[in-house]
């Protein structure tokens, strides 16, 4: 991987930041070297359809179609069949926009055909014009199960419906054990020159990707340095509950706690300015960082996160080159 120009690009990714992430970092990497592996565990089934949150609001992004206020489903969607479904159910708390029905429609009817979620999401991908590949974890079902003081949640149960409301006590990524990665997803670990962790909820976006059986072990195994981008600033995270589920199960909310979380995996972290005073003990962990605004606002931002990470990336393989 040269500073001016870097090879292949793994990223594991799960929620709205890793899409700002990837706004700016897919134009920076060149045409079939990126592969982002998504957060399945998030999914379920909604009147009928099946859900993929995360692969959509990463695809949706990509193509340019997602909705940067509201940081899910497509730009100026309607929602009048969400309003037409409350005439017939009693709960109609997970809203699906009128565009956006359309993609759980297309992939539930290619599940029911015998398609498996990796082909589906290529053909997605293909039709909305994005250049990426884009893979989810597996082709198993995998869900993030959340128990709390109020009792078990599905995720969207605990994020969407209860506002996260009730304390956390144990998270368990149920059918993770007996899981497979998807096609493909092994391979671009290993040939990757860069893999990256993007800025999302470790727990509940980046673990379920973890605990399926062989993505760990190859990326401790890789030969790429593995950079994470922080989801925290200042130990806030800028959307979601990361921080109070990560203080409900002994998990620090600081660029520490982060290094802690991803020990066996991490050479390097992308810290915001408000968190740079942490530089000096996570080298002392064998961590390298550096600091900048990492608010993704805008498309300028996400692409200065973006050039942050790759030249991270960058001086963490010079530096192996040379020891070795």
């Amino acid at each position: 991987m040269s500073s001016k120009r870097p090879g292949k690009v793994a990223v594991l990714a799960g929620g709205v930041g890793a899409a700002r992430l990837l706004r700016g970092l897919a134009p920076l990497v060149p045409r079939g070297d990126l592969t982002i592996v998504v957060n399945t565990a998030d999914d379920d089934v909604f009147y009928g359809l099946h859900v993929s949150p995360d692969v959509d609001t990463v695809l949706y992004t990509l193509a340019g179609l997602s909705d940067p206020v509201r940081g899910w489903g497509i730009e100026g969607d309607t929602f009048h069949a969400l309003g037409a479904m409350a005439r017939y159910e009693r709960e109609v708390w997970f809203q699906l926009g009128d565009r956006d029905l359309a993609t759980h429609v297309f992939r539930t009817a290619r599940l029911r055909d015998g398609q498996t979620l990796s082909q589906i999401t290529t053909a997605q991908a293909e039709s909305l014009g994005v250049e990426a590949r884009v893979l989810p974890m597996s082709d198993d079902r995998v869900r993030t199960i959340v128990e709390t003081t109020g009792g078990r949640r599905s995720f969207q149960e605990y994020l969407v419906r209860d506002r996260t409301r009730e304390t956390v006590r144990a998270l368990t990524y149920s059918g993770a054990r007996a899981a497979r990665p998807a096609p493909g997803v092994r391979a671009a670990l290993e040939e990757a020159s860069l893999i990256v962790i993007a800025p999302s909820n470790p727990l509940v976006s980046i673990a379920p990707i973890l605990a399926v059986p062989g993505i760990r072990q190859t990326l401790r195994r890789a030969e790429a340095p593995v950079v994470a981008v922080s989801p925290l600033i200042g130990g806030r995270p800028v959307k979601g509950p990361a921080d109070k589920m990560m203080r409900a199960l002994g998990v620090a909310p600081t660029p520490l706690g982060l290094a802690d979380f991803y020990a066996d995996l991490l050479d390097g972290l992308v810290l915001d300015t408000a968190d740079r005073a942490y530089a000096q003990r996570l080298a002392a962990r064998g961590v390298a960082s550096t600091s900048l605004d990492t608010l993704m606002r805008s498309p300028v931002r996400s692409t200065a996160v973006a050039r942050a990470v790759l030249s991270l990336g960058v001086s963490l393989a010079e530096r192996r080159t040379l020891a070795s």
